[in-house]
């Protein structure tokens, strides 16, 4: 079966860790064809268009996949975040984050395997702020929805059954947020109920980053608010090996977008050293949700292999090979998978 999918490689090291992820799953053996767009972000915005062109969101209402590298954004100034943007603009209400550590990746935490699911449309992404020049005030408003909360917690229940997980754990901060978060925290109580094997419970977001931090391996999957799943996605990152190693998926119900969650890198743009093990992962997530099982159980297996004999690794996980060098590998891997 041929898969039609939309390409984002992004700016930065964006070109060279989705051209590297591209030949794993050439090598695969599925088929795709891809809807390459490569003017996206600044890059588009010095064309004199939108950071996001209608062509971009076209093509993925068409394809409703995506394959999408980093993109740069600005800080403090400029235009609104891609990522942002394509969230609302497919409703891709739910943040994937699987954080599980790598062999022979060197952490304090190496029984860590955690899922953080993000609702990724409200919140305090939302939007919605205002500045008063004349008090000198800035204003930004958290919107909560039930529909929002109900559809984001239903997705981490139904993740977590697919993945035979058996706990739910909702983040919130219900204690002073009575209103945005006390709805979040009630909506989910509602929905945990229909889910009666599955245990679930809560913990306030301040003493849950304390207790990730000091016992990761007590969690199983993470369920918060925009914001709060946002820190939380980064401090699972961190325990697992940084951001250069985790998978990120940005799912509604009619399109996904699938991508490396770390930035673009302008300072190694270019050198050929990028790791592109966040988007290979991404890809493989990607994969499973084509309903592409073989082949991306190839991909992970073959992943986990390079980085347990801990050759062909790029220099920020110890190793000496480029990023090309490390797709050349792990390409050869997957294909001899395949067709073993």
């Amino acid at each position: 079966m041929s898969h039609r999918i939309t390409l984002l490689p992004g700016d930065g090291i964006g070109p060279e860790v989705t051209e590297a992820t591209v030949q794993v799953i050439e090598a695969s053996g599925v088929e795709v064809d891809w809807d390459r767009h490569r003017v996206i972000g600044q890059t588009a915005v010095e064309r004199g268009r939108p950071a996001l062109p209608p062509d971009v969101i076209d093509s993925i209402h068409e394809t409703g996949v995506a394959l999408k590298g980093p993109v740069t954004t600005p800080v403090g100034q400029g235009f609104t975040s891609v990522n942002v943007q394509l969230r609302q603009r497919l409703d891709l209400y739910a943040n994937l984050r699987p954080c599980r550590v790598l062999p022979g990746i060197q952490t304090p935490f190496p029984d860590t395997d955690l899922i953080i699911v993000r609702e990724n449309t409200e919140g305090l992404y939302s939007g919605i702020e205002h500045y008063d020049d004349r008090l000198e005030i800035a204003d930004s408003i958290a919107r909560v929805s039930k529909r929002g909360s109900e559809r984001i917690v239903r997705f981490a229940f139904e993740y977590a059954r697919q993945q035979g997980r058996n706990r739910v754990t909702l983040a919130h901060k219900a204690n002073i947020l009575k209103k945005s978060s006390g709805l979040f925290l009630d909506v989910g109580r509602e929905v945990a109920a229909e889910y009666p094997g599955i245990e679930f419970d809560d913990r306030i977001i301040d003493a849950l980053c304390m207790e990730l931090v000091m016992h990761p391996e007590a969690f199983d999957c993470i369920v918060s608010t925009n914001l709060f799943g946002d820190i939380l996605s980064d401090i699972a990152a961190g325990l697992v090996g940084g951001l250069g190693v985790t998978a990120g998926a940005n799912i509604g119900d009619d399109s996904a977008v699938f991508e490396a969650v770390h930035g673009s890198a302008p300072d190694i743009a270019g050198q050929n050293v990028a790791n592109p093990t966040a988007l290979i992962l991404s890809s493989v997530l990607m994969l499973r949700h084509l309903e592409e099982e073989a082949a991306a159980s190839a991909i992970e297996r073959a992943l986990e292999a390079q980085y347990r004999e801990e050759t062909a690794l790029t220099p920020d996980v110890g190793g000496d090979a480029s990023t090309a060098g490390f797709a050349d590998a792990l390409a050869d891997r997957v294909a001899t998978r395949v067709e073993g």
